[in-house]
């Protein structure tokens, strides 16, 4: 199945660096955002940001929990990110945590892609499927 829908990213919350040596930095951001559309309900989103002296090189990795409503089934579950930029060439996965998925969402699997429009409008694309 395909879900799709938008998201709304708010509570931007960096913390200070947790290293910080010869131009490379790597700290800790929460953020949550609010999911429109197949997908309804919020997350809590925490990332490592790794950033370099190459304005367009950077990566980061986060875990985010979802809470909410899937294509009319409730619970909640975990993303797993992994995302780069190598000099402007972009890498991103977003797949969920194996097992897990609680309540109606429980053997749910799949992978996620998000688009980022030019006005700076979120929106995802999610693969899933559930499994048991």
């Amino acid at each position: 199945m395909t879900a799709k829908g938008t998201f709304d990213v708010h509570d931007w919350t960096p913390q200070p660096p947790l290293a910080d040596h010869d131009g490379i930095s790597v700290a800790h951001v929460t953020l949550r955002k609010t999911f429109h559309g197949d997908l309804t309900g919020s997350s809590v989103v925490h990332m490592t940001i790794a950033t370099t002296p190459v304005e367009d090189s950077r990566s980061y990795v986060a875990v985010e929990r979802v809470t909410g409503t899937l294509d009319g089934r409730e619970g909640t579950f975990l993303l797993q990110h992994s995302a780069a930029m190598d000099r402007g060439e972009q890498t991103l996965r977003i797949s969920v945590v194996p097992d897990s998925g609680t309540g109606e969402l429980a053997g749910l699997r799949g992978v996620m892609d998000i688009h980022i429009a030019p006005d700076g409008g979120h929106s995802y694309t999610f693969d899933h499927n559930l499994e048991g």
